[in-house]
């Protein structure tokens, strides 16, 4: 559930998600303390379509943003619709007996969304990724670990950034399972143009800043699914960052459920 948008599931699925977040802004932002502060609330869709047994159709970002933040962000920012991100993912790597996992694909962000909610900025991005999964303690555990690439079409306007996500969950009842993440941005490169705030985006948005090269956001949560049957789960988190720079998340709570057909 950290980092949704990049952090892929190495299976090969059919499903339709429904997401709910609402995140927290910093009272200020980047090594310039500019005032900021509110919340964000995103209402979105994912979808994935086994077209193989091993290649699958997925779409991984779409929505609405509402827009209650404060302070710089408020001038910068309105409530309006997500950019629709989707691609392919391709099963590289599946061994049923030791519960192993290993997928890679790509998607692309159409720049299609509201501008007033800094979508649609320059010609998209792509994102490359590999993800990989592990069975553990005859299945009541399971490790999943993600590398992704994030490249604009067009650098000059927004940043290109590497990620890395964590997964590790345990099944505490038949359907009850408690689980904790950790999701690592890396700023790779700056925009060439757009604002001074020290702060990127994360990764519902990508503010297109000039300084924030070389940062790291290490992320974490916590949280539980329910999950009665295969056909369908439901989950909750609350993350919060770990490293000293904030980009702009204070905190989250992400709220999910899976129709599995």
């Amino acid at each position: 559930m950290i980092d949704f948008v990049h952090f892929e599931d190495p299976r090969n699925l059919t499903e339709l998600r429904p997401i709910f977040v609402t995140h927290q802004v910093p009272d200020t932002l980047g090594p310039g303390n500019i005032p900021a502060g509110g919340s964000l609330q995103l209402f979105a869709m994912q979808f994935r379509l086994a077209l193989t047994d091993r290649l699958s159709l997925i779409g991984v970002k779409d929505g609405y943003v509402i827009d209650n933040s404060e302070g710089a962000l408020d001038g910068l920012i309105a409530s309006g619709w997500a950019d629709i991100t989707a691609g392919l993912k391709y099963n590289l790597l599946r061994n049923t007996q030791t519960g192993t996992l290993l997928s890679g694909g790509f998607t692309y962000e159409i720049p299609m969304g509201s501008e007033q909610t800094l979508q649609s900025i320059g010609d998209g991005q792509f994102n490359f990724f590999v993800t990989g999964g592990q069975r553990l303690a005859n299945g009541n555990a399971h490790i999943l670990s993600s590398f992704g690439w994030q490249l604009p079409v067009d650098q000059e306007v927004q940043t290109t950034t590497v990620r890395w996500n964590n997964h590790f969950d345990v099944k505490v009842t038949d359907t009850v399972y408690l689980f904790t993440e950790n999701s690592w941005t890396h700023w790779v490169k700056d925009a060439d143009v757009g604002s001074a705030f020290g702060v990127g985006g994360q990764d519902l948005l990508n503010l297109g800043a000039t300084d924030v090269e070389g940062n790291n956001l290490v992320t974490h949560n916590v949280g539980t699914r329910y999950k009665p049957s295969r056909r369908f789960e439901a989950g909750v988190a609350y993350e919060f960052p770990l490293t000293e720079f904030k980009d702009i998340i204070e905190d989250r709570v992400t709220l999910d459920m899976i129709f599995r057909y």
